[in-house]
C-alpha cells in the first residue's frame, strides 16, 4: 500500500469504504497539516484542533475529488480555507508565520521570489501580518508551498491572469510595508545614537 499513488489511496477508499486507505492518507499528511495549521496560529494546541478538523472535513469532501490538481494541492487548498475562516473570526487576531522552508526555494524560475528572499526574515513576517488574509495566504501557497499559478487559479475559481495581478499586488504591498519597517526602526537607532551623543540636549 505505501507505493500507492495519493490518488489511487483515494479511489480505493472511495470504492469500499476501508479505513485503511485513508490512514495511510492521514499518515502521509497529518504532520505536513499540522505544521499548516502552526504557522498560522503559532499555537501548538490550536494547531492541533485545526488539523483534526481538517481531517474530519476531508472524510466527507473525498467523494468530491475530481483530480483536477494533485490531492496534496487540493487537501492544502482545505487546510488554507479552514484556516482561515478561523483567523478570521472577529475574536481571533489575525497570525500567520512564515515558515523556515521559505529561505530554501528554488530561484529558477524567479518572479518576484529573490526579492522576498532577501528580506530579513523578522520584518518580512511583520510586514507579511499586515497584509490581509487572503492576501498572506495568496503570497504562502506560491512562494512557501510552490503551488503552481494553473493550481492557485483552479483552487480560487479564478484565472492565473488574475493570479498574477493580485500576487503582483501583494508582494508591492508586502514591499511597501518592510520599507516602512526599516526606515521606522533606522529612526529609533539614530534617535538612540542622538540620545547617547548628545544626553542633556533637549
Amino acid at each position: 500500500m505505501k507505493n500507492l499513488a495519493d490518488e489511487e489511496l483515494v479511489r480505493l477508499y472511495i470504492e469500499t469504504q476501508k479505513n485503511a486507505y485513508f490512514e495511510k492518507l492521514y499518515e502521509r499528511y497529518c504532520d505536513k497539516v499540522y505544521r499548516k495549521c502552526l504557522s498560522f496560529t503559532k499555537d501548538p494546541m490550536r494547531a492541533e484542533d485545526l488539523a483534526h478538523d481538517i481531517f474530519l472535513k476531508l472524510v466527507v469532501k473525498l467523494s468530491s475529488f475530481k483530480q483536477q490538481a494533485k490531492f496534496s494541492t487540493w487537501l492544502y487548498s482545505i487546510t488554507y480555507n479552514h484556516c482561515l475562516d478561523h483567523v478570521r473570526s472577529p475574536h481571533r487576531h489575525q497570525e500567520f508565520y512564515v515558515s523556515e522552508e521559505w529561505d530554501r526555494l528554488d530561484l529558477s524560475d524567479d518572479d518576484g521570489l529573490a526579492e522576498i528572499e532577501e528580506m530579513e526574515a523578522t520584518r518580512l513576517q511583520q510586514a507579511l501580518q499586515q497584509l490581509t488574509a487572503d492576501e498572506q495566504t495568496l503570497l504562502l501557497m506560491k512562494y512557501q508551498d510552490d503551488i503552481s499559478l494553473k493550481e492557485i487559479a483552479s483552487l480560487t475559481n479564478t484565472t492565473e491572469s488574475a493570479v498574477k495581478m493580485r500576487l503582483k499586488r501583494s508582494r508591492d504591498k508586502l514591499r511597501k510595508y518592510y520599507l516602512e519597517g526599516i526606515v521606522f526602526w533606522l529612526l529609533l537607532v539614530i534617535k538612540a545614537a542622538l540620545a547617547v551623543r548628545w544626553p542633556f540636549r533637549h
